[in-house]
């Protein structure tokens, strides 16, 4: 009876032995586990606040080994692409993979500006900005916003009474976004790039005048994009004391004269100046006096209307610009002017500066001397209007 008992509790435990092993993880020909499926807990990543959703048809989900490699390369990336949009203003600027772009032209530059971004695979920017009312800066985004989504979208009004503007505001709301007025020294970033809004500091009747000023920095280097911002704001910026220095400046309103002063440009002192201009367009722009202070300056001017495209290049340290054709054509024919002449007097009282012919040149006692009037700007010295003007 013992023996009977006995076996029969051996059989029972080799059943629960045997069921045990059933109900456990499969484990594969490697020896490891399975994965459990994921439960309602683990869609979470799709959520993360600003990430943007795959487009439908992408390889997104599948791992490419080269990946990593290829968005470090991306993200150590910054340029500004100055497109050629006749007489008016559109910019590309990329960081990694973000992008903004800054005005677009004139409403017949809107497939132009669709194209540009079509063909580089954008279809999505991080920033759409206005920077003032005008159909030669806001014509061609409803075209852009065609092509690609956007994150924020930029203007100094949020309404105006002209219908390129109008045409801008429907494309905005139409993608379930509302135009942002940005506020004066407000930051935001871009990739690595770091944008501030300089201006408008106050309120202006002229539309030009309410153009937003970014300021954008990358590394050691920095871009002052001005719209068409005219010389009364300009001071305003300077009087504020905004840190206006950049390597490259996006000249004032296709280089008249209304624009890039002395004073501003010398708070600016840039390297190289990109004018976005028409060819033979009815402005007589850009201007001799314009093209006569970037050349006091020291400064390497680039053209659309002479060079097509401009893309500016920076790795953090150092800007580098390339253009379309005409690489090494004279684009300031001021600057041959400037090399025949020979000197300048400066007034140490009123801190202008003359010809040695002027009729207007200080006492003796008064005179300071320059070899040449990149000096003389650079020292803060104004020119003679009479003289120099």
């Amino acid at each position: 009876m013992n023996h009977r008992k006995r076996a029969l509790a051996l059989l029972l435990c080799a059943l629960l032995l045997a069921l045990l092993c059933a109900c456990a993880p499969v484990a594969d020909a490697a020896g490891t586990t399975a994965p459990v499926p994921a439960g309602p807990d683990t869609a979470a990543e799709s959520d993360i606040p600003d990430a943007a959703p795959p487009e439908a048809g992408d390889d997104a989900g599948q791992p490419d080994a080269a990946a990593p490699e290829a968005s470090d390369d991306a993200e150590a990336a910054f340029s500004i692409l100055f497109l050629d949009v006749g007489q008016a203003d559109s910019m590309l600027v990329t960081c990694g993979d973000a992008h903004m772009l800054v005005d677009g032209g004139n409403v017949e530059d809107s497939s132009l500006v669709y194209s540009a971004l079509t063909a580089r695979g954008i279809d999505y920017l991080d920033y759409v900005v206005c920077t003032h009312a005008h159909e030669d800066h806001v014509g061609g985004l409803p075209g852009a916003l065609q092509a690609a989504r956007a994150g924020v979208a930029l203007a100094p009004v949020t309404e105006a009474d002209n219908g390129p503007f109008t045409d801008f505001a429907e494309a905005v709301a139409a993608q379930g976004l509302s135009i942002t007025v940005p506020a004066p020294d407000e930051t935001f970033a871009l990739g690595d790039a770091q944008v501030q809004v300089l201006g408008p500091r106050q309120d202006y009747d002229d539309p030009n005048d309410t153009s937003l000023v970014l300021r954008i920095t990358y590394g050691e280097t920095s871009f002052l994009l001005t719209g068409d911002m005219e010389s009364g704001a300009e001071r305003d910026l300077v009087d504020a004391g905004c840190d206006l220095s950049a390597d490259l400046l996006k000249v004032g309103h296709h280089g008249s004269s209304s624009s890039t002063s002395y004073v501003f440009l010398n708070a600016v002192m840039p390297q190289y100046a990109v004018i976005q201009v028409g060819a033979g367009n009815d402005y007589g722009h850009p201007t001799e006096e314009v093209l006569s202070r970037l050349r006091d300056a020291g400064v390497t001017v680039y053209r659309t209307d002479l060079q097509g495209d401009i893309l500016a290049v920076s790795d953090g340290q150092a800007v580098t610009v390339t253009t379309d054709r005409n690489a090494g054509i004279q684009t300031n024919p001021t600057e041959t002017e400037g090399a025949e002449e020979a000197g300048y007097i400066g007034n140490r009282n009123s801190h202008v500066f003359h010809r040695p012919t002027c009729s207007s040149l200080p006492a003796e006692q008064n005179r300071v001397f320059f070899a040449d009037r990149a000096a003389a700007t650079a020292a803060g010295y104004t020119p003679c209007s009479r003289c120099l003007g």
